[in-house]
């Protein structure tokens, strides 16, 4: 019985390691490190897919370090005690050349206890972390961890990447190479991979297997529609559509379409996907979909996010729910996303300007001298709590960014800067 053709093909080696140029290509970091032999403790952040226990795989084989794997699904305290005292074992072994790799999948799902028994082994070089996440480690790693492990991201390979992959199944697989394989077109194939080696090749063991093998294995765009459509089970329930399908979810939000929000954030939670993962898709959702026009979505959206880790699956799915439709049948507004946008663009064209000198603090003396703080007016002596004054660099003028969209909240704060600002307030 044949392995599936993702192992089969697992890369043994940096030569073989297809992606990632920007950290295992010529003259890269993680390329330095193996080279030399050695390797800091780090996390690799990145999809599904893109070679993040194989590069773990790789870098400890290249440098003969002996490999301990956990998985955060499965491991707690206990067994993570245990696998650091058997890197202590190793490390203290007359034969030991290089300190034991300790390669940690889905990191993002220890909790802090977990993570905070790492700290030891990382600190006092018992282990090499490295560690691999699909989520933000800035939100799910404890900071002392992450201030001794360097974060790296993978990217999801590109169509020059799955083409090399492509060719490299086709002429060095055991199997593919027996076969006669009729390429005629890549698009489907490339966009069903969505970046993802190991889903490309799933597809193409799906192709193989489902082809008689009298026949030419024909990969076209609509061979490779129909197959999967006809086989849901080709791909990881949990991983597949992770993407395509939170897609779908901003936008039915976005687009103000309850049901449809229901249905995907319902496909969303039938399969697996982490509730931290939906309800941080929530909050950005009403920070940059809803802002100003209801401010109290993202305090609605914050507290869905502070009640799913209190209490998790199932009974999670209810606020998730609620916030769902709440976000989407409320008024949307990207004002202040779009404002932000519009002054980080002027930020970067006009450089450091200075701050002028009546809106710095004068905290000494000389700095009072120097004309700090001098004619600052403040607003609180003044009737309704304003007084027109320069807040702005005196090169730049007063360019505006918050353009103030057609719903009742902002049209109130328009009208209110229009009565305090007049013409030069944001009105559009």
């Amino acid at each position: 019985m044949h392995q599936p053709l993702a192992e089969r093909l697992r890369p043994q080696t940096l030569d073989e390691y297809i992606g990632q140029t920007h950290l295992v290509g010529p003259d890269s970091i993680i390329r330095r490190m193996i080279e030399t032999g050695h390797v800091a403790s780090f996390i690799l952040w990145g999809p599904p897919g893109v070679g993040k226990t194989t590069l773990a795989r790789i870098i400890a084989n290249t440098v003969k370090a002996p490999f301990f794997t956990l998985s955060a699904v499965s491991s707690g305290v206990k067994e993570v005690r245990e696998v650091i005292d058997r890197c202590k074992h190793e490390a203290s072994s007359m034969f030991a050349t290089s300190r034991p790799v300790l390669f940690i999948d889905e990191i993002h799902r220890f909790s802090k206890s977990q993570q905070d028994s790492l700290l030891g082994a990382v600190e006092n070089g018992t282990v090499t972390l490295i560690g691999a996440t699909t989520e933000n480690p800035s939100f799910e790693v404890i900071r002392p961890l992450l201030s001794r492990a360097q974060v790296y991201t993978l990217k999801p390979l590109d169509a020059a990447d799955l083409d090399r992959l492509l060719r490299s199944a086709i002429e060095r697989d055991e199997v593919l190479s027996t076969r006669k394989i009729d390429v005629r077109q890549t698009d489907a194939l490339f966009r069903f991979s969505g970046g993802d080696a190991r889903k490309l090749l799933n597809i193409l063991d799906l192709l193989e297997q489902s082809t008689p093998a009298a026949e030419p294995v024909v990969i076209d765009d609509a061979t490779v529609t129909s197959r999967l459509q006809s086989n849901p089970a080709a791909y990881d329930k949990g991983g597949e559509m992770h993407y395509d399908i939170i897609s779908a979810f901003i936008k039915s939000v976005r687009g103000s379409d309850p049901d449809a929000a229901i249905y995907w954030l319902a496909r969303m939670i039938d399969g697996g996907e982490e509730p931290e993962f939906i309800a941080r898709r929530l909050l950005i959702l009403a920070a940059e979909d809803i802002g100003l026009a209801n401010p109290n979505a993202l305090l609605l959206a914050n507290a869905t996010f502070d009640a799913i880790h209190k209490i998790g699956w199932p009974e999670g799915r209810i606020p998730l729910a609620e916030c769902t439709i709440y976000l989407a049948t409320s008024p949307k507004s990207n004002s202040a996303y779009m404002a932000i946008n519009a002054a980080l663009q002027h930020v970067g064209s006009t450089g450091n300007q200075p701050v002028p000198l009546h809106l710095r603090n004068a905290p000494t003396s000389l700095m009072k001298d120097m004309g700090y703080g001098h004619d600052y007016k403040y607003a609180h002596d003044y009737p309704g709590h304003f007084v027109r004054q320069q807040f702005m660099p005196d090169t730049i003028g007063h360019p505006t960014f918050w353009n103030p969209a057609d719903n009742a909240a902002e049209q109130r704060a328009a009208e209110l800067q229009r009565q305090r600002w007049g013409s030069s307030a944001s009105t559009d």
